[in-house]
């Protein structure tokens, strides 16, 4: 029996917090809450990991929700038999709806805050995400199995590198962990950013307050549904069949093809007269070269002083106070600092 499609009933509204049943191998289901459903092997001993697969938190990057919409109808079919407890979650559904990337303010710059009576629908969904999260890693926490979260995304820019991570600043005492940087290249993703500073992303709350190996993945360009034949995502899609089904990957080294990145300085626009000195539709990583002016805010300018650097995520339209641009260098030093 074919089950219908779990993005199309959260698009027309019908899914809801249920009771939890067993597909017919045993696997437990159940619906969390809108968009956000959890799967279980019906035998906790052969649990290997607990994952947080998590999408549309802009809601005009269709790419991985189409993705994920996949893996969570191979698991309702029985194709993939899963030795994880998994969370799927699609973030921004009313911004799905609309095909626009947010409503009224950037979801993914809506966590690791402390909720206002005056907060709006987005920033009252990225709580309650957050409280999911909480909940399901607390298991993991309690039982000491690995957690994992990756936070799919597309970029709105072109990039020089199609595929590639955010990974967020660890907690001090700890480093960035060479080997869940190597199973990223083996799911497709050809360059990875080490973050310097916290942020207010999904993937840097679930790093940060339930202590998962968490990254913010972008794959290609962001397209409507239905027009993403464009990017080949088959990589990620079987690394993520891998992990469901308990497989970890357990790569030495980093490969020499992947690239490292890390922040050499965060762009923050200060004031209404900002100016970016380039084209806010620049690709991407593209190469900086140095003394160049990259942009400036009234008396403050910013040179680039670095060798090697390049920009990326540039937006000078951001609101003030939030970041227009990161300038980033290489890097293969995996120390927080």
């Amino acid at each position: 029996m074919s089950h219908p499609s779990f993005l199309q009933q959260t698009l027309d509204g019908k899914t809801t917090l249920g009771l939890p049943y067993s597909l017919p191998g045993g696997v437990r289901v159940q619906v969390m809450d809108e968009g956000v459903i959890r799967f279980e092997p019906n035998d906790g001993d052969t649990r290997r990991l607990d994952l947080v697969i998590s999408c549309g938190v802009h809601g005009n990057e269709t790419g991985p929700v189409e993705l994920v919409d996949r893996l969570i109808a191979a698991l309702y079919a029985g194709e993939l038999r899963p030795r994880a407890r998994v969370l799927f979650v699609f973030g921004n559904v009313d911004a799905l709806r609309s095909g626009t990337r947010y409503m009224a303010q950037d979801m993914n710059r809506l966590f690791c805050r402390i909720p206002d009576v005056s907060d709006d629908q987005e920033a009252r969904r990225a709580t309650m995400l957050e409280m999911q999260l909480m909940r399901f890693f607390a298991r993991a926490m309690q039982d000491d199995k690995p957690r994992l979260h990756y936070d799919l995304h597309t970029a709105i820019h072109g990039s020089l590198i199609e595929k590639f991570a955010i990974y967020p600043l660890p907690p001090i005492g700890k480093s960035f962990e060479p080997t869940e940087i190597a199973r990223l290249a083996e799911a497709g993703i050809e360059a990875v950013l080490l973050q310097s500073t916290t942020s207010t992303t999904f993937s840097f709350f679930s790093s940060r307050h339930c202590d998962a190996t968490a990254f913010t993945v972008e794959l290609g360009r962001a397209m409507p549904f239905g027009h993403n034949q464009g990017v080949d995502l088959s990589g990620m899609e079987s690394y993520l069949s891998r992990l469901i089904e308990g497989e970890v990957p357990q790569p030495d080294l980093v490969p020499e093809s992947t690239q490292v990145f890390r922040v050499a300085r965060e762009i923050v626009k200060e004031s209404p007269a900002f100016k970016l000195h380039i084209d806010a539709k620049t690709d991407n990583f593209m190469p900086l070269p140095q003394g160049m002016l990259l942009a400036e805010d009234g008396e403050k300018r910013w040179t680039i002083t670095e060798e090697q650097a390049r920009i990326i995520f540039p937006n000078p339209d951001v609101a003030v106070g939030q970041r227009a641009g990161l300038i980033i260098v290489p890097s293969r030093s995996y120390s927080r600092h």
